[in-house]
């Protein structure tokens, strides 16, 4: 007997991403996490409603409302984002002294912004405008993509950070902040090395004179993408697993059972009514 699926690898990376962000949800919720990581907690659900519309919504709008309603959510989750970085931070590094966390961050938003100002084209400043839609749009969603660059870019160094350092701070290695960081900083370096790879294969490549050759490219596209995708839905089952455990030393502690009648006088003690056998 053959079975057909049909469904393709985007379909499958899609659905198991889902599912394991639904999964994700449901133990930051009822493990309690979502108190302490509100921000990340906030992100995971951005994340999830933006698979969901993007199910929900492609190619059932005009393209226009699509792409407005896509650049304005990318440009929330952006947002998000660097909140997400400001809270980890917070919590691996509160007990550091204010000078020393402000010049942290500082050397970090440098670091940040010099990728930035040398990674991929930007375009002319006078080309920029607000007098129609589509340059609105174009504008917005050049704005989502360098500050989801920027924000990746400080994950990464606050995972390097949190790594060498936390311990030192409270944030050690079964912490909840460095294994969410961790996971936020793998997601990044895969983000960022997929694009990376990509660019590089598109200034090199020759212009495709065939569509076997242009099909080519794109499936190459496709593989770095659904590469990526993997990278996260492997990030996701981390939390999931992590962030079920508690940290060492906050369970609470399990009371000893106390004998019935303990410290009692040997004549207060309460009479056992079991029945003996045969009778």
């Amino acid at each position: 007997m053959h079975f057909n699926f049909h469904f393709t690898t985007v379909q499958v990376l899609w659905t198991l991403t889902f599912a394991a962000l639904l999964v994700l949800l449901v133990v930051l919720l009822g493990r309690d996490r979502m108190r302490r990581f509100p921000w990340f907690t906030a992100g995971i659900a951005l994340v999830a409603l933006r698979l969901l519309a993007t199910r929900l919504l492609y190619n059932r709008l005009p393209q226009i409302t699509m792409g407005a309603v896509f650049i304005v959510m990318a440009n929330i989750s952006a947002l998000v984002g660097l909140l997400v970085v400001v809270e980890m931070a917070r919590r691996a590094f509160g007990g550091v002294k204010r000078r020393t966390w402000i010049l942290g961050g500082l050397a970090m938003l440098v670091v940040g912004v010099g990728v930035l100002a040398s990674w991929g084209p930007w375009p002319d400043a006078k080309s920029l405008a607000f007098d129609t839609l589509l340059a609105k749009l174009a504008t917005l969603q050049l704005l989502a993509q360098k500050t989801g660059l920027l924000v990746d870019v400080l994950t990464i160094t606050l995972g390097l950070l949190i790594v060498l350092f936390g311990r030192r701070y409270g944030a050690g290695w079964r912490s909840h902040v460095q294994q969410i960081v961790i996971g936020l900083s793998t997601a990044s370096l895969a983000q960022t090395a997929a694009q990376a790879i990509w660019q590089m294969i598109v200034r090199t490549a020759a212009q495709p004179h065939s569509e076997a050759e242009y099909l080519r490219v794109v499936g190459i596209r496709e593989k770095l993408f659904n590469a990526n995708s993997v990278v996260y839905i492997a990030v996701v089952v981390w939390w999931i697993v992590c962030l079920w455990i508690d940290e060492p030393g906050t369970a609470a502690p399990v009371a000893e059972a106390v004998p019935v009648g303990a410290g009692l006088p040997e004549g207060d003690k309460p009479v056992s009514l079991e029945v003996p056998e045969g009778t």
